[in-house]
């Protein structure tokens, strides 16, 4: 099932390091990023997940939840979890989902034949409270993914969900903001008091309105 922007994201019940979780209640009402790893013990990965561990706080923060998916068995997960410790100088404490069956892999659509036909790729979605699909990265299994700009997109995503603007390019949180084309000029004092600066009349931009 290939999943799309707007989706709502599959639940499940499933074994994870810290216990059974039902993924939708995991969730709650906050925001949760769900990556996939295509094994446990393999050094990309381990950077990866040492360096989400190293900047949980800054998820926390933003009110997101981490989790990771891998094929192999709680035991294996845990063995790995003490070697990343050890070898990325962190404390890993959000779950590792067991996936030996490859269940969740299928029903993210993580495996992709023609990049590999047993493993997953580097799948990231980030889901929104409303449990819908609000971003997708995909990496080929030989590529680590970026976090910092995991955390940019998830800044992007959760203003422009509360507020009626964009964000440029390269945007980063306290930065201006585009002001959508479908906003006419008259409603610009009321919905952006902040004021704004024309340079041409469909690119409009505004401060930050939440800060």
């Amino acid at each position: 099932m290939s999943l799309r922007l707007g989706d709502e994201a599959p639940d499940f019940q499933v074994n994870t390091t810290n216990g059974s979780i039902n993924f939708h209640e995991w969730i709650g009402d906050g925001w949760a990023v769900l990556m996939s790893h295509p094994a446990d013990f393999t050094p990309v990965c381990t950077t990866e997940l040492g360096r989400v561990a190293s900047i949980e706080h800054e998820f926390t923060n933003r009110n997101t939840k981490i989790i990771a998916v891998s094929v192999d068995p709680i035991d294996s997960h845990k063995k790995w979890i003490d070697d990343i410790n050890d070898t990325q100088k962190t404390n890993l404490g959000f779950p590792l989902i067991a996936d030996p069956e490859g269940e969740i892999a299928k029903l993210y659509d993580m495996i992709h034949p023609n990049a590999d036909n047993k493993t997953t790729v580097r799948t990231l979605f980030v889901i929104g409270p409303d449990k819908k699909i609000k971003l997708s990265f995909t990496y080929p299994p030989s590529t680590g993914r970026n976090f910092t700009e995991v955390l940019r997109v998830l800044d992007s995503l959760q203003l422009t969900s509360s507020f009626q603007v964009s964000t440029p390019v390269d945007w980063k949180s306290g930065e201006d903001c585009v002001i959508p084309p479908t906003v006419a000029v008259e409603d610009i004092p009321v919905k952006y008091p902040k004021g704004y600066t024309e340079v041409r009349p469909y690119l409009r931009f505004t401060p930050q309105p939440n800060l």
